[in-house]
């Protein structure tokens, strides 16, 4: 199919692309990864689409390792291959990096943008539940404004967040790793570049013994409507027996709903969230310990 019959703008400023967007039926481009295959399956069909390529104000990731309490802050035209490259990214927040390694494949990562992923708020994708995992935000502008979006508060849906109509994502911030934490991501797909049938990642905080953590989180993808964080202290905290991952697992399945389709039952995903937590947590776990061990070296 071909896309229904738009109206085309590309420009030649942020003031410019907001004043466009302030139009009814106004849709933003940026790599398109996304929204060029919806509108080709006429999926979406906006009035007036917003080629936002030209603002080279907005390519930018900038993290400094020096002062890691600013985090990782990523422009609306950073594409994932520009957050992979970046070294100060990865050493303030790697959970960043090895999410976006798993994003699909290098021709798309070349031409995707994180922040696109984000704001596309597809719950199987990995870079919603990172943000959301980390407690990071997204801010929004618009031609009345600016305002910060926690992530807790940005996905509402499937394919939906609470971005409005007339804003663009300019900017997601996610959040240093505290020293003495660890994050790691394992996801399983049919085939590699595919989206995951099941994903997880988690947070760990090493606390004063090594084998019970302060706290533990965890973030599901490709499992429920929306990306997922779960607090699995209370079951870990105690120490990480295999009974206490089985109790994660539980409470973590609490809170979820797994979703059936033509690539697996819910069942299987179910199953899917018990192995995935554990080897996300343990993996999480190890780094935080040796973070730690590093910490107290120092």
């Amino acid at each position: 199919m071909k896309p229904a019959p738009f109206d085309y703008a590309r420009p030649g400023s942020v003031a410019q692309a907001l004043e466009l967007l302030a139009r009814p039926g106004a849709k933003v481009l940026a790599g398109g990864q996304s929204l060029v295959p919806l509108l080709s399956m006429r999926l979406a069909a906006p009035e007036l689409l917003v080629d936002i390529n030209g603002l080279d104000e907005l390519a930018y990731v900038e993290a400094d390792p020096a002062a890691p309490e600013e985090g990782v802050r990523v422009g609306a035209l950073a594409r994932h291959t520009d957050v992979l490259a970046d070294e100060g990214a990865r050493a303030v927040q790697p959970l960043l990096a090895r999410a976006v390694r798993l994003v699909a494949h290098p021709t798309i990562r070349n031409r995707g943008t994180t922040v696109g992923s984000i704001v596309h708020a597809d719950a199987a994708a990995e870079v919603p539940v990172v943000l959301a995992l980390l407690g990071g935000r997204v801010t929004a502008a618009s031609s009345s404004g600016q305002r910060h979006i926690e992530a807790a508060d940005l996905f509402v849906g499937p394919l939906e967040s609470s971005l409005r109509g007339d804003e663009l994502a300019v900017e997601a911030v996610f959040p240093a790793l505290a020293p003495g934490a660890g994050a790691a991501i394992e996801e399983v797909s049919r085939r590699h570049g595919d989206y995951a049938l099941c994903g997880v990642a988690a947070l760990v905080e090493a606390g004063p013994e090594p084998e019970r953590p302060r706290s533990v989180r965890a973030g599901y993808f490709s499992v429920c409507d929306i990306p997922t964080v779960v607090d699995l202290t209370p079951a870990l905290a105690g120490g990480l027996t295999d009974a206490a991952h089985e109790d994660a697992a539980d409470l973590a399945l609490a809170s979820l709903d797994p979703q059936e389709d033509i690539h697996g039952t819910a069942a299987y995903r179910r199953q899917l969230v018990r192995v995935l937590t554990r080897r996300a947590v343990l993996a999480a776990h190890a780094e935080s310990s040796q973070r730690g061990r590093t910490l107290t070296a120092s």
